[in-house]
């Protein structure tokens, strides 16, 4: 894991535990408000970690058979890298001519 996926994750973790802390802390609170919000909240959460571990099984899925693709075809994975980076770098010299840089 690259440390911008490794920093995100730890960001959403967090976010978790401090909606549970949140919802821990409101326990004690009566209210039929504060019960809705309580309710919406853990359905929330738990439709946040669904979520998060489909994204995180595609996510394996998609670096598996790109790995995958890449070994079995390395010259044109190397000739599609370089247009990609050609055409990127075109546009990026367009821009930059055009803006007067």
């Amino acid at each position: 894991m690259d440390n911008q996926t490794q920093a995100s994750s730890k960001d959403i973790g967090t976010l978790a535990d401090d909606a549970r802390a949140l919802m821990n802390a409101t326990a004690e609170v009566g209210g039929e408000k504060v019960g809705e919000a309580r309710k919406r909240l853990a359905a929330a959460l738990e439709r946040g970690k669904e979520l998060y571990g489909t994204v995180r099984e595609k996510a394996i899925e998609g670096v598996k058979a790109t790995d995958q693709a890449v070994h079995q075809h390395p010259y044109q994975a190397i000739a599609i890298a370089f247009g990609v980076g050609a055409v990127v770098g075109y546009l990026v010299t367009r821009r930059c001519s055009r803006n007067g840089d």
